[in-house]
């Protein structure tokens, strides 16, 4: 097994049906069901996944229901990589993010490039603008189904790109360099284990910047080989999350910056990663986020 992707959901129904067929082998380009497998983890939601909802989108799809009290998902990810028969390991710490349909495919050959890559990509979310102000204007999950079925999705999957703006964290664009926070991240098991997997330390609600500080620690493993992919990203759904669904006035990062100080003795920033590859191709729909 080359990939073994581990995605987390809680409280996510309507989400999960998009974001695991996203992933799933009738979706995917060029990505046989032999060469990955993706672990889907329902982390204490108080309405599950129906397991078949999960192991009918494949062969290579299993499910697990994570019994625990914690608003943050770090433990499940940390579990999935422990189930995980892969060689590489890939993430989506939250589970609203459906998949460009070549995503799969560009990360496993962008792992043949070096010994010890960490491939990532761009995040975007569905709507006209990032959710937290999009929702502010009437962006809701009935708007987001009526987008959805304007551009025919599952059918023509590179149109998302026409429906949805950059995440924040992704705003220089698709050559602005590795953002400070990744929702798609791959790397060999063997880097995982190294750095000791995710900080159990980030407790807040979603993980606060888990995310930020797993990106800094893989950075600087040396040797690591950073790679974005051109063209593929994870396109976030509206689902109530506890920083993507909220009002900017709202927004809980003040207590994520706090935590993150806590637990490594100083305030964030992101690690400079200078020496960046880019690989992939650009369909038609993506090449407006070039820059931004």
């Amino acid at each position: 097994m080359e990939l073994s992707i581990i995605i987390i959901f809680n409280n996510m129904r309507r989400e999960a049906a998009r974001s695991l067929f996203s992933l799933s082998p009738a979706y995917q380009q060029s990505a046989p069901e032999d060469e990955y497998e993706v672990i889907a983890i329902d982390n204490g939601s108080q309405s599950p996944l129906d397991p078949e909802t999960v192991t009918r989108m494949g062969a290579n799809f299993r499910y697990h229901f994570h019994d625990t009290t914690s608003v943050s998902p770090v433990e499940a990810m940390n579990l999935g990589a422990e189930m995980a028969g892969g060689k590489n390991l890939a993430f989506i710490v939250d589970g609203a993010r459906m998949a460009s349909p070549g995503l799969v495919s560009a990360s496993l050959r962008a792992l043949q490039l070096a010994p010890a890559p960490f491939v990532s990509s761009l995040s975007w979310h569905l709507g006209p603008d990032v959710q937290n102000k999009s929702m502010l204007e009437g962006y809701d999950q009935s708007v987001e189904d009526g987008l959805l079925d304007q551009i025919s999705w599952p059918e023509e999957g590179y149109r998302l790109f026409e429906i949805s703006t950059l995440a924040q964290s992704s705003r220089p664009g698709l050559l602005g360099g590795m953002p400070p926070e990744c929702s798609w991240l791959v790397l060999p098991r063997a880097v995982f284990e190294r750095i000791g997997g995710y900080d159990l330390g980030f407790q807040t609600g979603g993980g606060g910047l888990v995310n930020h500080d797993f990106r800094n620690r893989v950075l600087q493993v040396p040797g690591i080989y950073p790679i974005i992919l051109l063209g593929e990203g994870v396109f976030h759904q509206f689902h109530g999350g506890v920083a993507t669904n909220v009002p900017m006035k709202d927004h809980p990062i003040h207590r994520f910056k706090q935590e993150y100080k806590e637990l490594r003795g100083g305030d964030y920033a992101p690690v400079t990663c200078p020496d960046i590859r880019y690989f992939g191709h650009l369909p038609g729909a993506a090449r407006r986020f070039l820059a931004c």
